[in-house]
Protein backbone atom coordinates (compact mmCIF):
# COMPACT_ATOMS: atom_id res chain seq x y z
CA UNK A 1 0.00 0.00 0.00
CA UNK A 2 2.97 2.73 0.95
CA UNK A 3 4.41 1.50 -2.39
CA UNK A 4 1.53 2.09 -4.39
CA UNK A 5 0.47 4.92 -2.53
CA UNK A 6 4.03 6.94 -2.42
CA UNK A 7 3.78 6.17 -6.48
CA UNK A 8 0.66 7.61 -7.25
CA UNK A 9 1.78 10.57 -5.13
CA UNK A 10 5.36 11.26 -7.07
CA UNK A 11 3.79 10.89 -10.42
CA UNK A 12 1.17 13.39 -9.63
CA UNK A 13 3.51 15.99 -8.89
CA UNK A 14 6.03 15.80 -11.56
CA UNK A 15 5.99 19.24 -12.89
CA UNK A 16 4.55 20.69 -10.09
CA UNK A 17 5.83 23.61 -7.34
CA UNK A 18 5.92 20.49 -4.75
CA UNK A 19 7.60 18.33 -6.53
CA UNK A 20 10.74 18.68 -4.82
CA UNK A 21 9.12 17.88 -1.26
CA UNK A 22 7.85 15.03 -1.77
CA UNK A 23 11.16 12.93 -4.07
CA UNK A 24 11.92 11.42 -0.79
CA UNK A 25 9.03 9.14 -1.31
CA UNK A 26 11.33 7.22 -3.55
CA UNK A 27 12.43 5.22 -0.67
CA UNK A 28 9.47 3.07 -1.23
CA UNK A 29 10.97 2.09 -4.91
CA UNK A 30 13.59 0.83 -2.77
CA UNK A 31 12.64 -3.52 -1.24
CA UNK A 32 15.73 -2.85 1.19
CA UNK A 33 14.01 0.61 2.73
CA UNK A 34 10.50 -1.35 2.79
CA UNK A 35 12.40 -4.78 4.66
CA UNK A 36 13.65 -2.60 6.92
CA UNK A 37 10.21 -0.92 7.55
CA UNK A 38 8.26 -4.37 7.68
CA UNK A 39 10.38 -5.40 9.89
CA UNK A 40 9.85 -2.71 12.51
CA UNK A 41 5.94 -2.79 11.48
CA UNK A 42 5.76 -6.02 12.25
CA UNK A 43 7.67 -6.10 15.53
CA UNK A 44 6.11 -3.02 17.09
CA UNK A 45 2.62 -4.37 15.75
CA UNK A 46 3.26 -7.69 18.00
CA UNK A 47 4.10 -5.64 20.78
CA UNK A 48 1.54 -3.73 20.82
CA UNK A 49 -1.38 -6.13 20.23
CA UNK A 50 0.43 -8.91 22.37
CA UNK A 51 -1.68 -8.15 26.02
CA UNK A 52 -4.43 -7.50 24.29
CA UNK A 53 -4.55 -10.42 22.49
CA UNK A 54 -3.43 -12.82 25.21
CA UNK A 55 -6.58 -10.99 27.29
CA UNK A 56 -8.71 -11.75 24.77
CA UNK A 57 -7.97 -15.28 24.64
CA UNK A 58 -8.49 -15.39 28.43
CA UNK A 59 -11.37 -14.42 28.70
CA UNK A 60 -12.43 -16.86 25.59
CA UNK A 61 -11.08 -19.76 27.72
CA UNK A 62 -8.54 -20.48 24.58
CA UNK A 63 -6.12 -22.23 27.11
CA UNK A 64 -4.37 -25.72 27.19
CA UNK A 65 -6.24 -27.04 29.76
CA UNK A 66 -5.94 -30.52 27.58
CA UNK A 67 -3.39 -33.13 28.81
CA UNK A 68 -0.10 -31.90 27.05
CA UNK A 69 1.18 -34.65 25.03
CA UNK A 70 4.59 -34.03 26.78
CA UNK A 71 2.99 -35.05 30.11
CA UNK A 72 1.02 -37.89 29.19
CA UNK A 73 3.91 -40.31 29.22
CA UNK A 74 4.94 -39.50 33.13
CA UNK A 75 6.89 -36.55 34.70
CA UNK A 76 9.61 -34.41 33.94
CA UNK A 77 12.16 -33.24 36.60
CA UNK A 78 13.18 -30.17 34.63
CA UNK A 79 9.38 -28.97 33.92
CA UNK A 80 9.24 -26.70 36.78
CA UNK A 81 5.94 -24.93 35.63
CA UNK A 82 2.97 -26.38 34.29
CA UNK A 83 1.77 -25.58 31.17
CA UNK A 84 -1.83 -26.13 31.87
CA UNK A 85 -4.15 -22.92 31.16
CA UNK A 86 -1.68 -21.24 29.32
CA UNK A 87 -3.53 -18.98 25.84
CA UNK A 88 -3.02 -21.50 23.08
CA UNK A 89 -4.05 -20.10 19.60
CA UNK A 90 -0.98 -17.18 19.51
CA UNK A 91 -0.96 -17.92 15.93
CA UNK A 92 -4.06 -15.89 15.10
CA UNK A 93 -2.02 -12.73 16.32
CA UNK A 94 0.97 -13.65 14.36
CA UNK A 95 -0.24 -14.18 10.97
CA UNK A 96 -2.36 -11.03 11.26
CA UNK A 97 0.84 -9.19 11.63
CA UNK A 98 2.38 -10.84 9.17
CA UNK A 99 -0.56 -9.90 6.64
CA UNK A 100 -1.08 -6.76 7.64
CA UNK A 101 2.24 -5.59 7.16
CA UNK A 102 3.02 -7.26 4.06
CA UNK A 103 -0.33 -5.55 2.63
CA UNK A 104 1.41 -2.15 3.88
CA UNK A 105 5.39 -2.18 2.51
CA UNK A 106 5.28 -5.16 -0.07
CA UNK A 107 4.23 -5.43 -4.37
CA UNK A 108 1.44 -7.39 -4.41
CA UNK A 109 2.72 -9.80 -7.52
CA UNK A 110 2.39 -13.04 -7.88
CA UNK A 111 4.95 -14.35 -5.89
CA UNK A 112 3.45 -12.90 -2.59
CA UNK A 113 -0.04 -13.37 -3.55
CA UNK A 114 0.84 -17.10 -3.68
CA UNK A 115 1.92 -16.97 -0.85
CA UNK A 116 -0.71 -15.26 0.61
CA UNK A 117 -2.97 -17.48 -0.25
CA UNK A 118 -1.57 -20.29 1.20
CA UNK A 119 -0.76 -18.86 4.82
CA UNK A 120 -4.98 -18.21 4.60
CA UNK A 121 -5.25 -21.96 4.03
CA UNK A 122 -3.01 -23.25 6.39
CA UNK A 123 -4.04 -20.78 9.00
CA UNK A 124 -7.82 -22.00 8.67
CA UNK A 125 -6.16 -25.45 9.29
CA UNK A 126 -4.22 -25.05 11.86
CA UNK A 127 -6.94 -23.09 13.80
CA UNK A 128 -9.45 -26.00 12.83
CA UNK A 129 -7.26 -28.36 15.04
CA UNK A 130 -6.41 -26.08 17.75
CA UNK A 131 -10.39 -25.53 18.07
CA UNK A 132 -11.03 -29.21 17.86
CA UNK A 133 -8.52 -29.66 20.91
CA UNK A 134 -9.75 -26.65 23.28
CA UNK A 135 -13.52 -27.43 22.92
CA UNK A 136 -13.05 -31.39 23.30
CA UNK A 137 -10.76 -31.89 25.91
CA UNK A 138 -9.94 -35.40 25.18
CA UNK A 139 -9.62 -34.68 21.69
CA UNK A 140 -6.30 -34.67 19.75
CA UNK A 141 -7.36 -32.23 17.12
CA UNK A 142 -8.10 -32.74 13.22
CA UNK A 143 -7.47 -36.17 11.86
CA UNK A 144 -3.79 -36.34 10.45
CA UNK A 145 -5.04 -38.05 7.33
CA UNK A 146 -7.39 -34.65 6.91
CA UNK A 147 -4.23 -32.19 7.86
CA UNK A 148 -2.22 -34.27 5.26
CA UNK A 149 -4.81 -34.09 2.25
CA UNK A 150 -5.03 -30.45 2.87
CA UNK A 151 -1.79 -29.63 2.78
CA UNK A 152 -0.63 -32.04 0.12
CA UNK A 153 -3.66 -30.35 -1.90
CA UNK A 154 -2.16 -26.60 -1.45
CA UNK A 155 1.06 -27.89 -1.79
CA UNK A 156 0.34 -29.50 -5.65
CA UNK A 157 -1.81 -26.80 -6.21
CA UNK A 158 1.11 -24.33 -5.78
CA UNK A 159 3.19 -27.20 -7.74
CA UNK A 160 1.30 -26.91 -10.70
CA UNK A 161 0.71 -23.46 -10.86
CA UNK A 162 4.71 -22.94 -10.61
CA UNK A 163 4.83 -25.46 -13.47
CA UNK A 164 2.09 -24.27 -15.94
CA UNK A 165 3.79 -20.76 -15.59
CA UNK A 166 6.21 -20.69 -18.41
CA UNK A 167 7.80 -18.08 -16.34
CA UNK A 168 8.51 -20.06 -13.13
CA UNK A 169 7.99 -23.77 -15.11
CA UNK A 170 12.11 -23.82 -14.72
CA UNK A 171 11.73 -23.47 -10.86
CA UNK A 172 10.01 -27.48 -11.44
CA UNK A 173 11.70 -28.54 -14.17
CA UNK A 174 15.36 -27.68 -13.23
CA UNK A 175 16.67 -29.29 -9.99
CA UNK A 176 18.81 -27.63 -8.07
CA UNK A 177 21.16 -28.78 -4.90
CA UNK A 178 23.34 -26.91 -2.80
CA UNK A 179 26.88 -25.95 -3.24
CA UNK A 180 26.42 -27.07 -6.97
CA UNK A 181 25.93 -24.38 -10.05
CA UNK A 182 23.93 -26.59 -12.87
CA UNK A 183 20.92 -28.69 -12.48
CA UNK A 184 21.11 -31.97 -11.45
CA UNK A 185 18.14 -32.79 -13.43
CA UNK A 186 16.47 -31.48 -16.42
CA UNK A 187 13.31 -31.94 -18.80
CA UNK A 188 10.75 -35.21 -18.20
CA UNK A 189 12.59 -36.88 -15.32
CA UNK A 190 13.36 -33.64 -14.02
CA UNK A 191 9.64 -32.19 -13.83
CA UNK A 192 8.28 -35.54 -11.82
CA UNK A 193 10.42 -35.20 -9.51
CA UNK A 194 10.11 -31.34 -8.94
CA UNK A 195 6.69 -31.76 -8.98
CA UNK A 196 7.17 -34.25 -6.01
CA UNK A 197 10.17 -32.31 -4.25
CA UNK A 198 7.98 -29.06 -4.31
CA UNK A 199 5.10 -31.13 -2.55
CA UNK A 200 7.03 -32.67 -0.31
CA UNK A 201 9.20 -29.14 0.78
CA UNK A 202 6.09 -27.30 1.64
CA UNK A 203 3.97 -30.19 3.59
CA UNK A 204 7.50 -31.52 4.94
CA UNK A 205 8.17 -27.74 6.67
CA UNK A 206 5.10 -27.13 7.38
CA UNK A 207 4.48 -30.36 9.81
CA UNK A 208 8.14 -29.98 10.98
CA UNK A 209 7.70 -26.73 12.52
CA UNK A 210 4.73 -28.30 14.12
CA UNK A 211 6.45 -30.55 15.26
CA UNK A 212 9.19 -28.66 16.99
CA UNK A 213 6.21 -26.32 18.55
CA UNK A 214 6.64 -27.96 22.16
CA UNK A 215 8.53 -26.19 24.07
CA UNK A 216 8.61 -22.48 24.85
CA UNK A 217 10.21 -20.32 22.24
CA UNK A 218 11.61 -23.03 20.41
CA UNK A 219 9.73 -23.21 17.50
CA UNK A 220 9.27 -19.38 16.65
CA UNK A 221 13.06 -18.83 17.60
CA UNK A 222 14.16 -20.95 14.81
CA UNK A 223 11.73 -19.60 12.50
CA UNK A 224 12.55 -16.09 12.83
CA UNK A 225 15.74 -17.55 12.30
CA UNK A 226 15.46 -19.69 8.73
CA UNK A 227 13.32 -16.61 8.08
CA UNK A 228 16.37 -14.32 8.11
CA UNK A 229 18.34 -16.70 5.60
CA UNK A 230 15.63 -16.67 3.21
CA UNK A 231 15.00 -13.16 3.80
CA UNK A 232 18.66 -12.67 2.24
CA UNK A 233 18.24 -15.45 -0.51
CA UNK A 234 14.84 -13.84 -1.49
CA UNK A 235 16.98 -10.14 -2.18
CA UNK A 236 19.47 -12.17 -4.20
CA UNK A 237 17.24 -14.28 -6.11
CA UNK A 238 15.00 -11.06 -7.65
CA UNK A 239 18.39 -9.17 -8.41
CA UNK A 240 19.63 -10.25 -11.58
CA UNK A 241 23.14 -8.99 -11.06
CA UNK A 242 23.88 -10.74 -7.53
CA UNK A 243 21.76 -13.40 -9.06
CA UNK A 244 23.79 -13.76 -12.47
CA UNK A 245 27.53 -12.77 -9.99
CA UNK A 246 26.23 -15.74 -7.26
CA UNK A 247 25.23 -17.81 -10.34
CA UNK A 248 21.93 -18.94 -8.31
CA UNK A 249 18.47 -18.60 -10.25
CA UNK A 250 17.29 -15.45 -10.78
CA UNK A 251 13.34 -15.29 -10.17
CA UNK A 252 12.19 -12.15 -11.42
CA UNK A 253 9.72 -10.70 -8.42
CA UNK A 254 10.64 -12.70 -5.98
CA UNK A 255 12.48 -9.71 -4.43
CA UNK A 256 9.15 -8.81 -2.68
CA UNK A 257 9.06 -12.07 -1.01
CA UNK A 258 12.19 -10.51 1.27
CA UNK A 259 9.37 -7.67 2.25
CA UNK A 260 7.12 -11.44 3.65
CA UNK A 261 10.10 -12.90 5.23
CA UNK A 262 10.77 -9.22 7.12
CA UNK A 263 7.73 -9.31 8.11
CA UNK A 264 7.72 -12.74 9.48
CA UNK A 265 11.10 -12.07 11.45
CA UNK A 266 9.25 -8.92 13.01
CA UNK A 267 6.25 -10.39 13.91
CA UNK A 268 7.67 -13.40 15.31
CA UNK A 269 10.07 -11.68 17.36
CA UNK A 270 7.15 -10.06 18.83
CA UNK A 271 5.85 -12.97 19.55
CA UNK A 272 8.42 -14.34 20.86
CA UNK A 273 8.75 -11.65 23.42
CA UNK A 274 5.54 -13.34 25.31
CA UNK A 275 6.41 -16.53 24.08
CA UNK A 276 9.82 -16.77 25.75
CA UNK A 277 9.75 -19.12 29.11
CA UNK A 278 7.70 -18.80 30.79
CA UNK A 279 5.42 -18.49 28.01
CA UNK A 280 1.99 -16.15 28.45
CA UNK A 281 0.78 -17.95 25.21
CA UNK A 282 1.29 -20.92 22.59
CA UNK A 283 0.95 -20.55 19.16
CA UNK A 284 -0.10 -23.64 18.62
CA UNK A 285 -0.91 -25.29 14.93
CA UNK A 286 -2.68 -21.70 14.17
CA UNK A 287 0.57 -20.72 13.59
CA UNK A 288 3.33 -23.85 13.61
CA UNK A 289 1.75 -24.92 10.13
CA UNK A 290 1.37 -21.67 8.54
CA UNK A 291 4.78 -20.50 9.18
CA UNK A 292 6.49 -24.08 8.57
CA UNK A 293 4.39 -24.20 5.02
CA UNK A 294 5.24 -20.59 4.20
CA UNK A 295 8.75 -20.92 4.54
CA UNK A 296 8.57 -23.98 2.38
CA UNK A 297 6.63 -22.10 -0.52
CA UNK A 298 9.04 -19.32 -0.48
CA UNK A 299 12.18 -22.23 -0.79
CA UNK A 300 9.94 -23.12 -3.55
CA UNK A 301 9.39 -20.33 -5.47
CA UNK A 302 13.17 -18.94 -5.14
CA UNK A 303 14.49 -22.73 -6.04
CA UNK A 304 16.31 -23.22 -2.85
CA UNK A 305 13.86 -26.58 -1.38
CA UNK A 306 17.31 -28.24 -0.28
CA UNK A 307 18.60 -24.97 1.36
CA UNK A 308 16.25 -24.96 3.88
CA UNK A 309 17.01 -28.49 4.65
CA UNK A 310 20.43 -26.82 5.46
CA UNK A 311 18.75 -23.83 7.11
CA UNK A 312 16.19 -25.71 8.57
CA UNK A 313 18.41 -28.75 10.55
CA UNK A 314 16.40 -28.00 13.77
CA UNK A 315 13.01 -28.88 11.86
CA UNK A 316 14.66 -31.53 9.90
CA UNK A 317 16.34 -33.35 13.31
CA UNK A 318 12.74 -32.73 15.26
CA UNK A 319 10.95 -34.40 12.54
CA UNK A 320 12.96 -36.92 11.75
CA UNK A 321 13.32 -38.07 15.22
CA UNK A 322 9.60 -38.31 15.14
CA UNK A 323 9.89 -40.62 11.61
CA UNK A 324 12.44 -42.96 13.19
CA UNK A 325 10.66 -43.18 16.76
CA UNK A 326 7.27 -44.45 14.81
CA UNK A 327 9.29 -46.48 12.41
CA UNK A 328 11.34 -48.21 14.74
CA UNK A 329 8.58 -48.92 17.15
CA UNK A 330 6.56 -50.15 14.87
CA UNK A 331 9.26 -52.30 13.20
CA UNK A 332 10.34 -54.16 16.36
CA UNK A 333 6.43 -54.45 17.37
CA UNK A 334 6.21 -56.79 14.10
CA UNK A 335 9.72 -58.68 14.63
CA UNK A 336 9.84 -59.03 18.34
CA UNK A 337 6.12 -58.95 19.20
CA UNK A 338 6.93 -55.86 21.58
CA UNK A 339 7.87 -52.32 20.45
CA UNK A 340 11.36 -50.43 20.72
CA UNK A 341 12.50 -47.09 21.26
CA UNK A 342 15.16 -45.08 19.66
CA UNK A 343 14.82 -41.48 21.61
CA UNK A 344 13.60 -41.91 25.23
CA UNK A 345 10.83 -39.60 23.72
CA UNK A 346 9.86 -37.60 20.42
CA UNK A 347 10.46 -34.82 19.32
CA UNK A 348 13.64 -35.05 19.44
CA UNK A 349 13.36 -31.60 22.60
CA UNK A 350 11.80 -33.91 24.78
CA UNK A 351 14.20 -36.99 24.63
CA UNK A 352 16.84 -34.60 26.05
CA UNK A 353 13.94 -33.23 28.62
CA UNK A 354 13.69 -37.13 29.83
CA UNK A 355 17.65 -36.98 30.31
CA UNK A 356 16.83 -33.96 32.54
CA UNK A 357 17.97 -31.01 30.51
CA UNK A 358 15.84 -27.95 31.78
CA UNK A 359 13.71 -26.38 29.49
CA UNK A 360 15.54 -23.35 28.75
CA UNK A 361 18.90 -25.26 28.04
CA UNK A 362 17.01 -27.11 25.27
CA UNK A 363 15.97 -24.36 23.67
CA UNK A 364 19.47 -22.20 23.76
CA UNK A 365 21.02 -25.17 22.35
CA UNK A 366 18.39 -25.29 20.25
CA UNK A 367 19.11 -21.87 18.86
CA UNK A 368 22.66 -22.16 18.32
CA UNK A 369 22.28 -25.43 16.35
CA UNK A 370 19.76 -23.10 14.27
CA UNK A 371 22.48 -20.45 14.10
CA UNK A 372 24.96 -22.71 12.84
CA UNK A 373 22.75 -24.12 9.91
CA UNK A 374 21.98 -20.90 9.37
CA UNK A 375 25.61 -20.19 8.63
CA UNK A 376 25.85 -22.71 6.40
CA UNK A 377 22.84 -22.33 4.44
CA UNK A 378 24.30 -18.88 3.61
CA UNK A 379 27.44 -20.58 2.54
CA UNK A 380 25.69 -21.95 -0.17
CA UNK A 381 25.79 -18.45 -2.02
CA UNK A 382 28.72 -18.51 -2.76
CA UNK A 383 30.67 -21.96 -1.84
CA UNK A 384 30.06 -23.69 -5.76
Amino acid sequence: MFYYLSQIILDASVGTTWEQYVSPLRLFRYITFRVAGAAVTALLLSLWLGPKFISFLKKLKFGQDYVDKAEETGDFKARILSKKGTPTMGGVMIITVIYLTVLLWAQWNTMVQLTALSLIVMTGLGFYDDYAKITQQNSKGAAEHIKLWVQFLMAGFIAVYIWRNPETRSLITDIMVPFYKYPVLTGTIGTVFGLILAGLTIVGSSNAVNLTDGLDGLAIGCTVMVSFVFLILTYVAGHVNLANYLQISYVPGSGELSVFCAAMIGAGLGFLWFNCHPAQVFMGDTGSLPLGGVLGIIAVLIHQPFVLVIAGGVFVAEAGSVILQRGYFKYTKRRFGEGRRIFLMSPLHHHFEKKGWYESQVVTRFYILSVLCAVVALSTLKVR
